[in-house]
């Protein structure tokens, strides 16, 4: 199974860059952590409906057939490390290689979040874009590791 990052923005600084392949490299070939970023539309006089549907595009163009689909929103669902890791043992289940959306300064089209199996929440707080990818990453291989049976310290 393939955890695919479909991220809005190309640029990160090279901290965040650095941050993300640190975790991304410490999956097992069985459930490889991808990023697929897409360019983020000018802002230039669009409306943000304008910007999110063309960021949406990308993404959508981006996606491989037949993945799981989970969004990230601030109205998603609050999970555990544990909970995670129980959601990525089901989703490792299903067979289907998973996307997880991270918007753009906009957040993300309505039309992509009404097509999504899940939306998970992944901070109270809002997040620089750059920090959510190295967060996200951290989280599943946190998670990873737990449904994995490695230590957890809560326990």
């Amino acid at each position: 199974m393939r955890l695919l990052l479909m991220a809005v923005g190309q640029r990160q600084p090279g901290w965040a860059d650095e941050a993300y392949e640190d975790f991304a490299k410490r999956f097992p070939p069985e459930m490889r952590l991808e990023l697929k970023a897409v360019k983020a539309e000018p802002r230039g006089g669009k409306s943000p409906e304008q910007l999110m549907a063309a960021e949406g595009q990308r993404l959508e163009a981006a996606l491989p057939k037949s993945v799981r689909r989970i969004v990230l929103d601030e109205r998603g669902d609050r999970v555990t490390t544990k909970q995670l890791a129980e959601r990525l043992e089901r989703w490792k289940g299903d067979g289907r290689d998973v996307a997880i959306f991270i918007g753009g300064p906009d957040g993300l089209h309505p039309d992509l979040k009404a097509k999504a199996d899940e939306l998970l929440r992944l901070s109270d707080l809002t997040l620089p874009h750059a920090f959510v990818r190295v967060l996200l990453a951290e989280a599943l291989y946190r998670a990873w590791s737990v449904m994995e049976g490695h230590p957890y310290h809560r326990e």
